[in-house]
């Protein structure tokens, strides 16, 4: 089963595949925005398999990953997460 992560945009290297470095609730990870070209520094987004594949907001987001932790799945909500503006 592949479980699909809230994740926020810290950085997005341009190309044909671009690619965003990847704030995971205090995590780093990189993601491809092929999906989601339109996506932008600071945006949440949703990524399954190495792919942003849904745009979220910042209490969505922030929701999912408590939803995590409280499920064992997540050891805790990272910096900033629910401080995020929007």
């Amino acid at each position: 089963m592949c479980v699909a992560i809230p994740a926020r945009i810290e950085e997005i290297t341009p190309g044909p595949l671009p690619t965003a470095r990847l704030d995971v609730a205090g995590r780093s990870a990189s993601c491809c925005l092929a999906y989601l070209p339109q996506a932008a520094v600071g945006d949440y987004v949703l990524v399954q398999n190495g792919f942003a594949v849904l745009l979220l907001d910042p209490l969505s987001a922030a929701e999912s990953l408590a939803a995590f932790a409280d499920l064992g799945l997540w050891d805790g909500l990272g910096d900033g997460l629910l401080d995020a503006p929007g």
